[in-house]
């Protein structure tokens, strides 16, 4: 495998690990309301699990509040024991065709519980950023066993890894220090 296809297949896979940390982080409650707290939620509709904001309007048209609106009323129900058997906390309130949900403030132990929880989410992130390097690491070794590449282009394939995994490192950095930021706000 060519130098090039190491360093792409290595940074398409930092890369997912990048996106896997921000959807699960537009999850994590903060202070205000926001419609990803409960756009993933999985509600079993007709027998499947389906996304949550597959089923319904979400709006956020208090920064407390999230108003959410079936296009099937039939699945009000369903939507309202998917919300609470989620963890996030938020008790619906239905009203016949709007589910409401009050986002309370979050008390100063809740905050730091949530700002540990996005530093594990960070520390997993980068756990699998660091497995790309290894894996690429191995790739650019076998190749120049093999006699593939030279030691010269597989000592700079090794070194631009490196900095590939210190630049994704510091973006998950960047999005824990972001989000931790935002719980910590009153």
């Amino acid at each position: 495998m060519p130098m090039d296809d190491i360093l792409l297949e290595c940074e398409e896979k930092m890369d997912s690990a990048l996106k896997y940390l921000r959807d699960e982080l537009r999850g994590v409650r903060t202070g205000r309301a926001s419609a990803g707290l409960v756009e993933h939620i999985k509600v079993q509709y007709y027998g499947s699990p389906t996304d949550l904001r597959k089923l319904a309007n979400l709006a956020v048209p208090e920064p407390d509040l999230i108003v959410i609106k079936p296009f099937d009323p039939a699945s009000m129900t369903d939507i309202q024991k998917a919300i609470q058997s989620s963890n996030i906390g938020l008790t619906p309130m239905a009203d016949g065709k709007l589910i409401r949900l009050k986002v309370p403030s979050l008390s100063t132990e809740r905050r730091e519980q949530l700002a540990g929880q996005v530093r594990k989410m960070g520390e997993a992130s980068k756990v699998a950023i660091r497995n790309a390097r290894r894996d690429a690491n191995k790739d650019v070794d076998k190749e120049e066993k093999d006699g593939l590449i030279p030691e010269d282009q597989a000592e700079k394939g090794k070194a631009d890894i490196q900095k590939l995994t210190d630049d994704y490192e510091k973006q998950v950095a960047d999005l824990v220090d972001g989000k931790t930021k935002e719980i910590m706000e009153t």
